[in-house]
């Protein structure tokens, strides 16, 4: 993959779309730049950052080519990253008449296209035919706002075929982002989802005002949780410790940055879901992701304590101090 020809494309106008589009133009000369709405750009030509998220970090607007047509810019694009919400990815996606099958597809999502309980590769793979080989993954742990700040950060590339993986990595690597590569799309990709239900957990036991050493015995609890689902699922070998999984997990728990543990520290104070949702103005991927992966394990039945716990909390309407209660009778 050449850094200095490929043509690469960000799908999304959030704030992690932004840390991608950020790490890209550290080695590409020029990126193109998806937003639905034709006024954030002409908000952000006009001030150079972008208008909504990380608005500390400012960009060379002449480096990047804005689109609002979904169209035009897989058809101008080798190399796709999506970095949108995945309860957004259908609906931005349903205009799409561009045949993407050749294209290399990177997904930041860290979701499951709940319509269909899919995976993001899954979901490409089953609605635009494009082949497994030509997908890959982005694991963290990385949160926006620290790349935002330049603070070091490690990002695994997991994709099927090894040469287009480190060729990404090469893109995004730099001064304050290290990457690493790895064949694993199926478990980076449900530990991604699985870690933002954790997250919750996380938030909620904090709201409940648990303190440290029950989150303890709730993360170590939490990664044996993750790596039997996925072992279940795609049964390879994996080293559930290191970054991209275990890391991972415990960023997304512990990190003031965390989106879905400020989620769940609310419904841990007695916000209602409803409200919680509302007044985040953010997406909490663990919400959607509790209820796919309770439907999904459905099928597996692989013990999963934690999950089950914050799906009854967020979907049956128990109450989160008497869950939890029961939850601590589960843990070791």
């Amino acid at each position: 993959m050449n850094i200095r020809t490929n043509k690469v494309a960000v799908i999304g106008s959030g704030s992690w779309a932004t840390a991608v589009s950020k790490m890209l133009l550290e080695n590409v000369s020029q990126i193109n730049w998806f937003f639905r709405k034709p006024e954030t750009v002409e908000q952000f030509q006009q001030f150079e950052h972008n208008p909504r998220y990380l608005r500390s970090v400012e960009f060379d607007t002449n480096r990047i080519n804005f689109y609002t047509d979904i169209n035009k810019i897989t058809e101008e694009s080798d190399t796709i990253v999506l970095a949108i919400p995945s309860a957004f990815l259908p609906l931005v996606l349903k205009e799409l008449k561009t045949d993407i099958s050749k294209k290399y597809i990177l997904s930041g999502i860290k979701g499951i296209v709940s319509e269909e309980n899919l995976l993001v590769v899954e979901y490409l793979n089953k609605n635009f035919n494009v082949p497994f080989n030509m997908m890959g993954v982005l694991a963290g742990p990385c949160h926006a706002e620290e790349v935002a700040l330049e603070r070091l950060s490690y990002l695994t590339v997991a994709s099927l075929d090894e040469d287009k993986a480190t060729g990404f990595a090469n893109l995004i690597k730099c001064e304050y982002i290290f990457t690493n590569v790895s064949d694993d799309i199926w478990g980076t990709e449900y530990t991604s989802v699985i870690k933002n239900i954790i997250a919750v957990a996380s938030g909620i036991v904090h709201g409940l005002r648990y303190g440290d050493n029950f989150q303890a015995v709730l993360i170590s609890n939490a990664i044996q949780e993750i790596k039997r689902f996925v072992d279940t699922v795609h049964p390879i070998t994996r080293d559930i410790k290191s970054s991209a999984y275990l890391g991972d997990l415990l960023v997304t728990a512990y990190s003031q940055f965390s989106r879905n543990r400020l989620f769940g520290t609310m419904i841990g104070k007695g916000y209602s879901v409803q409200t919680a949702k509302l007044d985040m103005n953010m997406v909490a991927e663990g919400y959607f992701a509790a209820r796919s992966i309770y439907e999904i394990n459905k099928k597996y039945k692989v013990n999963m304590p934690i999950s089950e716990a914050v799906y009854r909390i967020l979907y049956e309407g128990v109450s989160p101090k008497l869950e939890i209660i029961r939850l601590t009778e589960k843990l070791s």
